[in-house]
């Protein structure tokens, strides 16, 4: 397309463009894609045959300024062609700003701005010049005008796009997008009304009375406090005053612990009383378990009051100190929220995550949360994401931190734009929330606000950053706090007077004074007495367990089945599916219900009794072995039809979505959706158990610690197909040992169940059981598809959960031997009993790992006085899977020595030669029976 007579100059058909080749290629190549995605000038000019016609002219000496079109000849359609190329570059210039504007920007409120000029913004990069500063060209609407000067466009562009706000928007592809956002950027800006100003002012000094109090009362106390950008008050401010406004019902807010208490108390309203107390330490060791967490990890919920009137709902997720990890979290929270909405999904609730730029740039979990953002199965809606941008992580400054210009960068991969803004200009801040919650709620999509501030003290109160950053530091150091920049800028503008700025901070303080007066004078908590603020809604004394009723009829049963094989008119199923359906029908009368069956047998249940079901996972609506098949494909047409939806008036809902492939942030959004939907059964499926290794964040300090340390309960039941099988080290082993490691005080439920029965009534009472907790199972592989691996119907319409199957094929005086052993192992164990005839051994199995069977197992060993050997037997190697953990509860149990036949202890789950495992396995079994 272009001819360069050097490395420095552009001629596009003769038409110099200077060091802007970029702007006129991306444009022609919009337009050629789609001629209405392009400004009218760009338009005429590639509409023009001598240009997009004609090949391009040789450069260097002697190229034609311009090549006239056919029938155009002297004077007149020179002075044509003349306009015309000025308007293309000033076009040119004008699109320039807007993709690189936002490096020129003044964003960064310690001083260290970017240059006053950018090579590719000088108007010379055009083949514009200083004498053409008053000459006036056609702009085509551009900031509302048709033509302007070039110092008139100058001067709009910068204002537009230079000033303490910059905007990331060009990369997006969508034109509507696009534009929509380039019109209210390229508007004219006008300050908020005095109303709007003094609501800033407050928010301003509400967070910075509320900093510098705890600062001189709690000298020493780790508060990650906001000092230095203050400024995210006013933005959540004005981002939740927009929701009143436009008739959202709630927010949820994900954070991790920068700014976290300020936000808190002023903007979801937590009492100073409670926040103080946490201070004091006044919490009831009695309470959650004497566990609890920190007070800048606590979750709360409370209500957002505008200064001018209204409320509205807003939550703050609890989160560790493992940061982004909560973003996944608040976006399964508010999915389950919008679910549960009748006025529409995307306006229900609003997400917002607050980030850090460290972290938002470093985290991997942030491009799998934004990945997530359109996904049928997990998206919101837009989510508006603020980065607290304090130019450093801990000591790391961004040289070190990252590869990329900016914190925000992989947010393009979903196309989100981004805007930067200044931390010490609180009104672009405002501006700026305004037009990020206007594109979420038009666009449903995710955007990016880039707040760029400082931290006043160091990555926490007790540090001292002026050792590895003196030099910011020195800068900091020297600067007015945010809210007397902004009300020395009220006064000067005479919106305000200097004592009515000091007056609102006066008063503020003095709120502050009572609120904590009052605490130091508050009781010692009674003991048993829970004052934590776990900000749950929930209470923490926790209900009874009972036992539901888990057992179906058999007219339930076989509704459900036929739900398999009824399919709408004209679906063709494929040919290796349609057989499977089939023989679920068939199991119910054979009475050999296998795995697949047993699970839709339990789930349509459910949906029956009106308990709504989300299963989500890697390729779970298949299944990885292709046993579930709960969305069919129509062979033909590729439509889709999933059964267990079509039970008819009265069920509940049933989602199955294939996940994104992710484990960290895919858990993270079922624990968060389990969490706000407790009477929901949320399943997750991992492709392999293996591969929970990936959210191990999630496991530790979510799924298995969250009730102690928030008392914020959920119920998200987790699927891992476990079982060494010669597969590899990586497709062998959920890793037993490392929930079991986990558990503690009835915190989760893990089982390893060997019949489809049993595994029906373990979903089934984890649904309805008022006691809500976690679920693990351990899930098979080939005992999907085993003959002996199946169940009867009576399995399923009489009894209940049985954590401990006990051996009824022999006779109890003649046992001299008593295997224990969970899962697959079982029919291994069984068989060589079988074939060696080995009447005196009997073999017991733990279908529940956790909480301990120690009273059922007791009771099953007393049948066998006569068994002085008592062994555990598993196929993981001795240093993992159940053993050391079981090792101690089984002898309480036996009251007797117990030992452990097993792989001998290994570093890696299995060998990764099929044949060696076969051998490993036979002699595993052999050793049970010595």
């Amino acid at each position: 397309m272009a001819s360069q007579s050097d490395t420095t100059r552009t001629v596009i058909h003769g038409l110099d463009f200077g060091l802007n080749e970029w702007v006129v290629d991306e444009q022609r190549q919009r337009y050629l894609h789609d001629p209405g995605s392009v400004d009218e000038t760009w338009r005429n000019f590639f509409a023009s045959p001598a240009i997009v016609s004609a090949p391009p002219a040789p450069a260097g000496p002697g190229t034609p300024t311009h090549r006239p079109g056919p029938g155009a000849s002297g004077a007149e359609g020179e002075d044509g062609d003349a306009a015309a190329r000025d308007a293309v570059r000033v076009a040119a210039l004008i699109h320039a700003y807007r993709v690189r504007g936002h490096l020129m920007a003044a964003t960064n409120p310690l001083g260290s701005q970017p240059a006053a000029a950018h090579p590719e913004l000088a108007v010379a990069a055009f083949g514009l010049h200083d004498a053409d500063r008053t000459k006036h060209f056609v702009v085509d609407g551009f900031a509302g005008h048709t033509t302007m000067t070039l110092d008139e466009v100058l001067g709009a562009v910068r204002e537009f796009y230079c000033g303490t706000a910059g905007f990331e928007y060009m990369h997006i592809q969508d034109f509507r997008e696009r534009r929509w956002i380039q019109q209210r950027v390229e508007s004219p800006q006008h300050r908020p009304d005095r109303a709007r100003q003094l609501e800033i002012l407050y928010r301003l000094g509400a967070a910075e009375a509320f900093e510098t109090f705890l600062q001189t009362k709690y000298v020493g106390h780790k508060r990650y406090s906001l000092e230095g950008g203050e400024a995210a008050i006013v933005l959540l401010d004005a981002l939740l005053l927009r929701t009143i406004e436009d008739g959202l019902a709630e927010a949820v807010i994900g954070m991790a612990h920068r700014g976290r208490l300020n936000v808190l108390a002023n903007i979801i309203s937590k009492s100073y009383a409670q926040i103080f107390g946490e201070f004091e330490d006044a919490v009831d060791i009695g309470s959650v378990q004497g566990s609890g967490d920190v007070k800048y990890h606590l979750g709360a919920e409370g209500n957002y009051r505008a200064l001018r009137g209204g409320s509205i709902a807003v939550s703050v997720v609890a989160n560790p100190s493992h940061l982004e990890i909560v973003g996944p979290v608040a976006q399964g929270v508010v999915r389950a929220k919008q679910d549960l909405a009748e006025d529409g999904r995307s306006r229900a609730v609003l997400p917002v995550v607050v980030h850090g730029d460290a972290a938002f740039a470093g985290q991997g979990v942030v491009a799998e949360t934004l990945n997530m953002s359109q996904l049928p199965g997990y998206g919101t809606g837009g989510t508006v994401h603020l980065i607290v941008n304090n130019q450093v992580g801990f000591t790391t400054l961004p040289g070190n931190g990252r590869s990329s210009t900016y914190a925000t960068n992989v947010a393009r991969m979903v196309e989100a734009p981004i805007f930067h803004v200044n931390g010490d200009d609180p009104e672009a801040v405002d501006r700026v929330a305004r037009l990020a919650f206007d594109y979420r709620q038009t666009f449903h999509k995710d955007v990016v606000i880039d707040l760029v501030c400082y931290r006043r003290h160091g990555h926490s109160e007790v540090d001292d950053p002026s050792i590895t950053q003196p030099m910011m530091y020195d800068r900091i150091d020297a600067k007015a706090s945010v809210r007397t920049l902004y009300a020395e800028s009220l006064v000067a503008r005479e919106v305000i007077g200097e004592q009515q700025a000091e007056g609102a901070r006066r008063d503020y303080r003095e709120h502050l004074e009572q609120a904590f007066a009052e605490t130091r004078a508050l009781p010692a908590p009674a003991a048993g007495e829970d004052v934590a603020a776990t900000g749950t809604g929930q209470p923490t004394a926790r209900p009874a367990s009972h036992r539901p009723v888990t057992a179906i009829d058999e007219t339930t049963a076989r509704r459900v089945i036929a739900s398999q094989t009824e399919l709408p008119e004209g679906f063709t199923v494929h040919p290796r599916v349609l057989p499977q359906l089939n023989r679920r029908t068939a199991s119910l009368d054979s009475g050999a219900v296998d795995w697949a069956t047993a699970e839709t047998l339990a789930i349509g249940s459910l949906l029956l009794q009106g308990v709504p079901v989300r299963l989500a996972g890697q390729d779970s609506r298949r299944g990885t072995f292709g046993q579930r098949h709960a969305v069919l494909t129509d062979r033909r047409t590729g439509a889709e039809h999933t059964p267990l939806s079509s039970l008819g008036p009265g069920a509940a809902t049933f989602a199955p979505y294939d996940s994104m492939l992710s484990e960290l942030a895919a858990l993270a959004f079922e624990y968060g959706y389990a969490l706000a939907r407790p009477e929901a059964l949320v399943l997750w499926e991992a492709q392999f158990g293996d591969f929970v290794n990936g959210a191990q964040t999630v496991v530790d300090e979510y799924i298995a610690s969250s009730e102690q340390k928030w008392g914020r309960r959920s119920a998200v039941t987790l699927l891992l197909p476990h079982g060494l099988e010669g597969q590899g080290p990586d497709h062998s082993s959920a890793r037993v040992e490392r929930f079991l490691q986990l558990c503690a005080q009835d915190n989760m439920t893990v089982a390893m169940p060997s019949l489809p029965g049993t595994y029906f009534h373990l979903l089934r009472q984890q649904a309805l059981d008022s006691r809500k907790r976690p679920l693990v199972v351990f899930t098979p592989k080939s005992m999907l598809r085993s003959r002996a691996a199946t169940s009867a119907l009576t399995e399923f319409t009489e009894g209940g959960f049985r954590p401990i199957l006990p051996d009824d094929t022999v006779n109890p005086g003649m046992v001299t031997r008593v295997l224990l052993c969970s899962g697959k192992v079982f029919y291994d164990l069984d068989a060589h009993r079988n074939a060696s005839g080995s009447a005196d051994t009997a073999i017991v199995r733990l279908e529940r790992l956790y909480p301990f069977p120690e009273e059922e197992l007791a009771a099953e060993l007393a049948r066998f006085p006569a068994a002085a050997d008592v062994r555990w037997v598993q196929e993981e190697p001795e240093n993992q899977g159940p053993w050391p953990f079981l090792a101690p509860r089984l002898y309480r149990s036996a009251v007797r020595p117990v030992d452990c036949v097993s792989r001998p202890a290994a570093p890696a789950p299995a060998v990764g030669s099929s044949r060696r495992h076969g051998l490993e396995q036979k002699a595993v079994v052999a050793s049970a029976f010595r």
